[in-house]
């Protein structure tokens, strides 16, 4: 199991990009418990020694599912600015996202077909009466690449492998690049309110979160007298 993350600012303040370098922390910290190898694959410096804009990090194993399901959404801190000493606000808010995941082609020389070709262009009397040209197609994603600069047809087969293979790695690379762009729509969809996960503090020591059910008594204890009232 294999999830892609994450972890923004947003259009936040220094602050915010403080949190998300202490979220960053406690998210490789908390994936070894969870038996998860994680791959910091991108990070974003902030403007501030010690503080990052993003980062994304990519997590393998069983538990990867179940572990970004109880960091995805908003992360608040409750804290004083470190960077404005006399700042009055004490709320400040992140957001974890995932990314979907990213194509990786995995060759198998059972997906590379061969067609011996003719060649064509100058060359003498060996050009268009021997079949030494090799066309290679990658059949999962159609892309292809031609040889003709040996007379060798198994000399042709190499190269031309050797340059599907690299086309492929360049195909791979754009859908990289074109998936981190996506995640700059994440930037602007940080919201506050209903955190997942709540810190505090300069020491950023999780809240702990104490369950009542003096609300939800009372809710009741209304709904039956308005039964009653009826």
């Amino acid at each position: 199991m294999e999830k892609i993350i994450q972890i923004t600012a947003g259009r936040g303040p220094a602050e915010c990009t403080w949190v998300v370098a202490q979220v960053l922390k406690k998210m490789l910290d908390e994936a070894k418990e969870f038996n998860l190898k994680c791959l910091v694959i991108e990070r974003e410096q902030g403007v501030e020694n010690g503080t990052l804009e993003s980062a994304i990090i990519k997590l393998e194993g069983k538990a990867a599912t179940e572990f970004a399901t109880l960091w995805m959404g908003t992360i608040q801190w409750i804290g004083q600015s470190q960077f404005r000493k006399f700042h009055k606000r004490k709320n400040w808010f992140i957001g974890v996202f995932e990314i979907p995941p990213i194509s990786e082609s995995r060759i198998n020389e059972s997906d590379i077909q061969y067609l011996a070709m003719r060649s064509s262009g100058a060359g003498g009397q060996h050009v268009n009466k021997v079949s030494s040209a090799i066309r290679a197609t990658h059949i999962p994603t159609g892309i292809s690449t031609v040889c003709m600069d040996s007379r060798s047809q198994h000399q042709n087969k190499k190269t031309a492998k050797e340059r599907l293979l690299l086309k492929l790695k360049e195909e791979e690379i754009k859908q990289l690049k074109t998936q981190f762009q996506t995640t700059w729509l994440n930037q602007t969809q940080v919201q506050r309110g209903n955190p997942v996960r709540v810190f505090e503090g300069s020491d950023f020591k999780k809240q702990k979160v104490v369950t009542s059910y003096k609300t939800k008594r009372e809710q009741l204890k209304k709904e039956l007298q308005n039964e009653i009232s009826r």
